[in-house]
Protein backbone atom coordinates (compact mmCIF):
# COMPACT_ATOMS: atom_id res chain seq x y z
CA UNK A 1 0.00 0.00 0.00
CA UNK A 2 2.93 2.22 0.92
CA UNK A 3 4.46 2.46 -2.52
CA UNK A 4 0.62 3.02 -4.69
CA UNK A 5 0.35 5.87 -1.96
CA UNK A 6 3.81 7.11 -3.02
CA UNK A 7 2.43 7.04 -6.77
CA UNK A 8 -0.84 9.02 -6.05
CA UNK A 9 1.45 11.73 -3.95
CA UNK A 10 3.97 11.74 -7.21
CA UNK A 11 0.58 11.97 -9.81
CA UNK A 12 -1.15 14.84 -7.68
CA UNK A 13 2.43 16.81 -7.45
CA UNK A 14 2.94 16.42 -11.39
CA UNK A 15 -0.66 17.11 -11.92
CA UNK A 16 -0.72 20.57 -9.82
CA UNK A 17 2.65 22.00 -11.36
CA UNK A 18 0.70 21.37 -15.06
CA UNK A 19 -2.25 23.35 -13.52
CA UNK A 20 0.11 25.85 -12.73
CA UNK A 21 2.04 26.40 -15.88
CA UNK A 22 -1.25 25.77 -18.14
CA UNK A 23 -3.00 28.71 -15.90
CA UNK A 24 0.33 30.81 -16.32
CA UNK A 25 -0.09 30.41 -20.33
CA UNK A 26 -2.56 33.09 -20.90
CA UNK A 27 -1.30 36.39 -22.32
CA UNK A 28 -1.16 39.38 -20.46
CA UNK A 29 -3.28 42.03 -21.71
CA UNK A 30 -1.74 45.46 -21.44
CA UNK A 31 -4.73 47.99 -21.66
CA UNK A 32 -2.74 50.85 -23.32
CA UNK A 33 -1.97 48.38 -26.45
CA UNK A 34 -5.85 47.74 -26.60
CA UNK A 35 -6.77 51.86 -28.82
CA UNK A 36 -6.91 51.12 -32.26
CA UNK A 37 -10.12 49.63 -34.82
CA UNK A 38 -11.57 46.56 -34.67
CA UNK A 39 -14.15 45.06 -36.89
CA UNK A 40 -16.40 42.54 -37.09
CA UNK A 41 -17.40 40.24 -40.52
CA UNK A 42 -21.04 41.84 -40.24
CA UNK A 43 -19.58 45.31 -41.13
CA UNK A 44 -19.31 46.49 -37.35
CA UNK A 45 -16.54 48.69 -36.00
CA UNK A 46 -15.31 49.88 -32.94
CA UNK A 47 -12.55 52.10 -32.43
CA UNK A 48 -10.91 52.55 -28.49
CA UNK A 49 -9.31 55.70 -28.63
CA UNK A 50 -5.77 56.32 -26.00
CA UNK A 51 -7.74 59.23 -24.34
CA UNK A 52 -10.54 56.47 -23.23
CA UNK A 53 -13.39 57.87 -25.62
CA UNK A 54 -14.84 55.47 -27.99
CA UNK A 55 -17.27 55.43 -31.29
CA UNK A 56 -19.17 52.36 -32.46
CA UNK A 57 -20.55 51.93 -35.95
CA UNK A 58 -23.38 49.44 -37.18
CA UNK A 59 -22.93 47.20 -34.14
CA UNK A 60 -24.84 44.48 -32.68
CA UNK A 61 -24.57 43.97 -28.84
CA UNK A 62 -27.40 41.87 -28.75
CA UNK A 63 -29.08 38.87 -30.74
CA UNK A 64 -31.62 40.02 -33.13
CA UNK A 65 -31.09 43.19 -32.47
CA UNK A 66 -30.52 46.23 -35.04
CA UNK A 67 -27.11 47.34 -35.46
CA UNK A 68 -26.47 51.17 -34.09
CA UNK A 69 -23.92 53.61 -33.58
CA UNK A 70 -22.97 54.95 -29.83
CA UNK A 71 -20.19 56.62 -28.24
CA UNK A 72 -19.01 57.06 -24.66
CA UNK A 73 -15.67 56.42 -22.85
CA UNK A 74 -13.87 52.87 -22.07
CA UNK A 75 -12.02 51.81 -19.19
CA UNK A 76 -10.50 48.39 -18.94
CA UNK A 77 -11.41 46.08 -16.02
CA UNK A 78 -9.35 43.53 -14.87
CA UNK A 79 -12.19 41.60 -11.81
CA UNK A 80 -10.89 38.66 -10.05
CA UNK A 81 -13.84 36.65 -10.83
CA UNK A 82 -14.38 36.71 -14.26
CA UNK A 83 -13.13 37.12 -17.55
CA UNK A 84 -11.29 40.50 -18.03
CA UNK A 85 -13.24 43.03 -20.27
CA UNK A 86 -13.39 46.64 -21.21
CA UNK A 87 -16.41 48.40 -19.95
CA UNK A 88 -18.29 50.61 -22.60
CA UNK A 89 -19.52 53.61 -20.75
CA UNK A 90 -22.21 54.30 -23.08
CA UNK A 91 -23.17 58.50 -23.68
CA UNK A 92 -24.71 58.61 -27.38
CA UNK A 93 -26.57 56.41 -29.24
CA UNK A 94 -29.07 53.94 -30.79
CA UNK A 95 -28.81 51.75 -27.07
CA UNK A 96 -31.75 53.37 -25.39
CA UNK A 97 -31.30 53.39 -21.64
CA UNK A 98 -28.36 50.78 -21.67
CA UNK A 99 -25.38 53.02 -19.72
CA UNK A 100 -22.61 50.38 -20.34
CA UNK A 101 -21.90 47.48 -22.08
CA UNK A 102 -18.80 44.72 -20.76
CA UNK A 103 -16.76 44.15 -24.13
CA UNK A 104 -14.66 41.00 -23.07
CA UNK A 105 -10.88 40.48 -24.04
CA UNK A 106 -10.01 37.58 -25.90
CA UNK A 107 -6.12 38.57 -26.55
CA UNK A 108 -4.40 42.16 -27.12
CA UNK A 109 -6.24 41.67 -31.23
CA UNK A 110 -9.85 40.27 -30.60
CA UNK A 111 -12.76 41.41 -28.03
CA UNK A 112 -16.47 40.18 -27.92
CA UNK A 113 -19.59 40.69 -26.69
CA UNK A 114 -21.73 38.14 -24.91
CA UNK A 115 -25.02 38.49 -23.40
CA UNK A 116 -24.75 36.36 -20.38
CA UNK A 117 -20.85 36.64 -18.78
CA UNK A 118 -20.75 32.61 -19.20
CA UNK A 119 -22.81 32.16 -22.12
CA UNK A 120 -21.61 31.71 -25.68
CA UNK A 121 -19.86 34.64 -27.52
CA UNK A 122 -22.61 36.98 -29.95
CA UNK A 123 -20.36 38.98 -31.94
CA UNK A 124 -16.40 38.92 -32.40
CA UNK A 125 -14.35 42.02 -33.59
CA UNK A 126 -10.91 41.88 -34.62
CA UNK A 127 -8.06 44.71 -34.91
CA UNK A 128 -7.84 46.18 -37.64
CA UNK A 129 -4.54 46.21 -39.61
Amino acid sequence: MRRGTARARRLSAVLAAAALLVSGCGEEIDPRKLPGVYRNEDGGRIELSADGTFTATAVTTDEGAEPADFSGTWDYEKPDTSDDFVYLGVQDGGLGATGGIQLYVEDQDSLFFRLDPDGPVTQTYDRAH
